[in-house]
């Protein structure tokens, strides 16, 4: 763990403490940090996110594909409105999948507002989010029938 600020050293420390094993801080710096886990832990600690933390919405959901250590890596990137202290911060809440097991739960039973992220990153990478209410197409045409277009071994016809 780098450098970081008493806040977040504390925020780090409080999420080991609750949730042990099942997660690893990558970092505490000044409003930022970043917290791994595996798909089987994800709901839990997502509602640990929420209930005990004040992380109360996901802003954003990002996905890489790593073709060499195959993995596809999901990140919700959390914040909070409700609480004073939370508003300057952001979590990074991170699952590393394999790329030909690409599935995990989605979180949309915790934050509503994942619906539409977890649907791009479903078209875009081909990550299945289990027990999302609506995983289809969000903008690719339907007719679309190639791989999802930010994998690294997608090549865009014409170029």
């Amino acid at each position: 763990m780098s450098s970081s600020t008493s806040r977040e050293q504390g925020l780090a420390e409080q999420i080991t403490n609750a949730l042990g094993d099942k997660v690893t801080v990558d970092y505490a710096n000044t409003r930022r940090l970043r917290v791994s886990t595996s798909r089987e832990h994800m709901i839990e600690v997502g509602k640990f996110m929420k209930s005990d933390l004040g992380f109360d919405h996901v802003a954003s959901v990002s996905g890489v594909d790593y073709p060499k250590d195959q993995v596809i890596e999901v990140v919700y990137h959390l914040g909070g409105y409700e609480k004073t202290e939370m508003r300057e911060l952001l979590l990074a809440l991170a699952c590393r999948l394999p790329r030909d097991d690409s599935k995990m739960p989605s979180l949309y039973g915790v934050w509503k507002s994942v619906e539409f992220h977890e649907r791009e990153t479903f078209e875009m990478l081909g990550v299945t989010f289990e027990g999302h209410p609506q995983l289809e197409r969000l903008l690719l045409p339907e007719d679309w029938n190639d791989i999802p277009p930010l994998r690294k071994e997608f090549k865009n016809p014409g170029r």
